[in-house]
C-alpha cells in the first residue's frame, strides 16, 4: 500500500503543473497635478491566462485564484521623532531615520490579505504595509525601533495615505478582475508602482507590474521648477509677492477707513 501511494505521488508530481500568467493595465498611465487638483482614481483591470498542458481530466481541481493589487508612491527617507515630557515640557527625545517609506501605499485584495497570502510569500514580495517600509539598520539607532515604524504607519493610516482595502478586487469566473483605487489630493510627484499578484493557497503564482506617472503641469510645474532650479530667484519673487500683498492689504484698509 505504501509503495502504491509513492507511485501515485510520483506520477502526480510528473504531470505538467497548471500555470497562470496575468496581463493587466491601468485606466490611465499618467495623472496631472494642477492648481485645482482634488484627487483622482485609477481602474486596475486584467485577465488571468490559464495554461494546462496535457493535464488529465482526473487531475485534482485546484484552489481558486485570488488577486492582490498594491499601489506604492515614491520612496523617501523619513525621520520619526518621539516626544518625551521633561521638566514639564514636551521635547523631542529620540529620533529614528527610516531608510525608505512610500509616500502612498494602498493594498486592494479579493479577500482579506491574511487569508490569501502566507507570511513567507509576504516576506518574499514585501506586500504588506510593514514590509513596504524599509528600515534596515534602524534597530541599532534606538532601543525600540519597531515602535517608531509602527507610529509612522499609524499616522499615515489615519491620513489615508496607507490603506488596506479587503474584498475590493472583483474576480469574475477566475479569469477577469478589476479594482478601483482612489488617489488623494496630496499626491507627491513621481512614479507610482502598481503591482498585481495572483495567489493560490497562500502562494504567489504570478505577478505583473505597471507604472503610473504623476506630474505637475501648468503653473504648478513652473513654480516647482523655479524653486528647484533657481532657488534665489524663487526666494526673491516670494518676498516681492509678500511685500506687494501686504502693501495692497494696507492700502485697501486705509481706503475703507477713509470712506
Amino acid at each position: 500500500m505504501r509503495f502504491a501511494l509513492l507511485i501515485i505521488a510520483f506520477l502526480l508530481a510528473a504531470l505538467p503543473a497548471a500555470a497562470q500568467t496575468v496581463v493587466a493595465d491601468l485606466s490611465q498611465s499618467r495623472v496631472s497635478i494642477t492648481a485645482s487638483f482634488a484627487g483622482s482614481h485609477i481602474l486596475v483591470f486584467g485577465a488571468v491566462k490559464h495554461t494546462e498542458e496535457s493535464r488529465p481530466k482526473s487531475y485534482p481541481v485546484l484552489d481558486p485564484i485570488d488577486v492582490i493589487v498594491t499601489v506604492s508612491g515614491p520612496l523617501e527617507p523619513v525621520t520619526v521623532r518621539k516626544k518625551d515630557r521633561r521638566a514639564g515640557i514636551w521635547i523631542n527625545a529620540e529620533a529614528l531615520q527610516i531608510d525608505a517609506a512610500p509616500t502612498l501605499y494602498k493594498i486592494a485584495s479579493s479577500q482579506p490579505l491574511e487569508e490569501i497570502l502566507s507570511d513567507s510569500e509576504d516576506l518574499r514580495h514585501s506586500i504588506s504595509i510593514p514590509l513596504a517600509v524599509r528600515s534596515a539598520g534602524a534597530a541599532g539607532e534606538v532601543e525600540d525601533a519597531d515602535s517608531f515604524v509602527e507610529a509612522l504607519i499609524r499616522i499615515r493610516e489615519d491620513t489615508g495615505d496607507y490603506e488596506v482595502i479587503p474584498n475590493s478586487v472583483r474576480v469574475i469566473d477566475q479569469t477577469l478582475f478589476r479594482s478601483d483605487i482612489n488617489l488623494p489630493a496630496n499626491l507627491v510627484e513621481g512614479d507610482y508602482t502598481t503591482r498585481i499578484f495572483l495567489t493560490r493557497d497562500g502562494q504567489v503564482v504570478a505577478d505583473f507590474t505597471r507604472v503610473l506617472h504623476v506630474r505637475k503641469v501648468g503653473i504648478e510645474r513652473w513654480v516647482y521648477n523655479l524653486a528647484q532650479d533657481q532657488a534665489l530667484l524663487y526666494g526673491l519673487l516670494s518676498l516681492a509677492i509678500a511685500i506687494a500683498a501686504g502693501w495692497g492689504a494696507s492700502a485697501a484698509f486705509r481706503y475703507a477707513r477713509g470712506s
